[in-house]
C-alpha cells in the first residue's frame, strides 16, 4: 500500500521497484484503465532517434512536397479510397 503526499506523489513499493528495475530518474506514463491507474515504465528517446534514416527521408520528401504545394486535401484522399 502507499499513500498519496501533498503533492499528489505516490511512493512506489520497494518490491515493485525492483521488480520492474525502475531506478530514480526514470519515466513512467500514468493512465487510468477502467477506473484503476496504471504506471508503465517508459524509455525517452532522442528525437534524433525516434525514425530510422529511411523514415527520415520519407519525411523529408513529404515536407518538401507540402512546401511546393503538392498536397492533396483528406477529403479528395478518403473519397479516392471508398471511405
Amino acid at each position: 500500500m502507499s499513500r498519496i503526499g501533498q503533492r499528489r506523489q505516490v511512493v512506489i513499493p520497494k518490491k515493485v521497484f525492483d521488480a520492474l528495475a525502475l531506478a530514480e530518474g526514470d519515466v513512467v506514463e500514468v493512465t487510468v484503465e477502467n477506473g484503476r491507474v496504471t504506471m508503465k515504465p517508459k524509455k525517452l528517446i532522442d528525437g534524433g532517434e525516434a525514425l530510422t534514416p529511411t523514415d527520415a527521408k520519407k519525411v523529408r520528401h513529404a515536407m518538401q512536397q507540402l512546401k511546393a504545394g503538392k498536397t492533396t486535401p483528406w477529403p479528395q484522399v478518403k473519397h479516392g479510397l471508398g471511405l
